[in-house]
């Protein structure tokens, strides 16, 4: 995650969810937060959950909560452990380790909504193909052949030190069925905040790696690997696991980029304003559900917010620094209430991608860029990536995208959205909660 309010990629501010982890060479703003990393068709954001096939079979599905604003992070449900209790954990597709806050016993820990994790005595051990995952190629070394260490770092300065262990997880089948499988997750001992921390549990790494909790279930042949998110613009949204709760044939595809394996990426991207070009191309893209908000890169983000003011600078909106909320923000004659009262001085945004021969667009329309403050000023929810470490790299954060399912599938190496309503949960015999 990254950035101020919450970014992915393992960074938690609004940055992203880069996890620079000396278990893992992951890396992510302000989440302004935690994970960054440890887009023709069309996506506009109206839509219902008829796009959603609604079948029930071996999928598992989860009940969101949060928000971008003003909470600044989303979070399921799991349970864990034996006895099984329950853990609010960030759900993070910018990294891969989940982890949890850890009474081994803890030298230091944050506050979080429960008790500490009573960890098992089912050490990784450090051979295991899961620990050496978590370290950068040659990096992988066993001072202590029957422990498993990790350290993940975050951009927004903020990390979790610990060890792995295996313990029980209880999931519940979209069918009814419940599963209790053993899986691999940090028990972290040492706990620094960063600057956007949040009261949270841990972590829940959604990415590609070995020790993603989709990858593990899929390596136990549980899941298909694919992971989804519906996340909505009013608060809460699902997520899920598998292949069976979405029409494959209503979502726009295009292919996972070979380029940048570590992060689910389509590759690099043109950006357009009002639908013209502006000039920027080959700018390469991740989607970072840690992230709360958007990030470009220096250049990308100066082009753009150029561009806007200049189109601003004749209409009644002034810029309000003194609101600090984000970096830019713009003041009405009048507070706003919603993003409707303002999206009419905005022109719509969207990221081009070349797959092959065919052009795929992930439209931004205001509401998937903007957000509306406590002070009711209207702010841009598009962030400077340099300033929180992320150099070229551009992320697609939670802002942009809301009221719509995204989703990662790694059985065909594609990404895919299509808009929905993401209050409407699919119908299941049973859900994670």
């Amino acid at each position: 995650m990254m950035g101020k309010e919450r970014v992915g990629l393992v960074l938690a501010l609004v940055l992203m969810s880069f996890v620079i982890s000396t278990s893992s060479s992951d890396e992510q703003q302000l989440r302004w937060r935690k994970s960054l990393f440890s887009t023709a068709t069309t996506s506009s954001s109206s839509s219902s959950s008829s796009l959603l096939s609604n079948r029930v079979g071996s999928s598992l599905l989860f009940q969101v909560q949060g928000n971008v604003y003003p909470t600044g992070y989303y979070n399921v449900t799991v349970h864990v452990g034996q006895p099984l209790k329950p853990y609010f954990l960030d759900l993070d597709t910018g990294s891969d380790l989940t982890w949890l806050q850890c009474d081994a016993p803890c030298v230091q820990c944050v506050e979080a909504p429960h008790p500490l994790y009573r960890p098992s005595n089912d050490l990784v051990p450090c051979e295991d193909p899961i620990c050496a995952s978590l370290h950068a190629p040659g990096q992988h070394k066993c001072e202590d052949p029957t422990q498993c260490d990790y350290e993940v770092e975050y951009a927004d300065g903020g990390s979790s030190l610990g060890v792995l262990v295996k313990d029980a997880f209880a999931f519940n089948y979209t069918n009814g069925q419940r599963l209790n499988p053993r899986l691999a997750l940090g028990c972290g001992y040492d706990q620094v905040p960063g600057a956007s921390y949040h009261p949270l549990d841990g972590i829940l790494g959604l990415g590609k790696g070995k020790s993603s909790i989709v990858s593990q279930l899929h390596s136990q042949k549980l899941i298909r690997n694919v992971v989804g998110h519906c996340l909505s613009g009013r608060g809460g949204g699902f997520l899920f696991f598998g292949d069976d709760l979405y029409d494959s044939s209503r979502v726009v595809w295009t292919s996972m980029s070979s380029d940048y394996t570590k992060y689910y990426s389509p590759g690099v991207a043109e950006l357009f304003f009002g639908g013209k070009t502006t000039g920027l191309k080959n700018l390469p893209l991740v989607f970072d559900s840690g992230s709360s908000y958007t990030y470009l890169s220096r250049v990308a983000y100066q082009t753009l917010t150029s561009m806007m003011k200049r189109e601003l600078s004749a209409k009644s909106l002034k810029e309000a620094p003194e609101d600090w909320t984000l970096p830019l923000c713009w003041k009405g004659k009048r507070p706003f209430k919603n993003v409707r009262d303002v999206k009419k001085y905005f022109k719509p945004l969207a990221l081009s991608f070349t797959d092959g021969k065919t052009r795929t667009l992930f439209e931004l329309t205001p509401e998937a860029y903007l957000i509306i403050s406590n002070r009711g000023n209207v702010c841009l929810g598009i962030l400077n990536g340099a300033e929180v470490g992320l150099q070229d790299l551009n992320v697609i954060g939670d802002v942009s995208m809301q009221d719509r399912v995204v989703i990662y599938d790694n059985e065909k190496q594609r990404i895919g959205w299509m808009p929905a309503n993401c209050d409407r949960i699919p119908k299941s015999k049973a859900m994670n909660t």
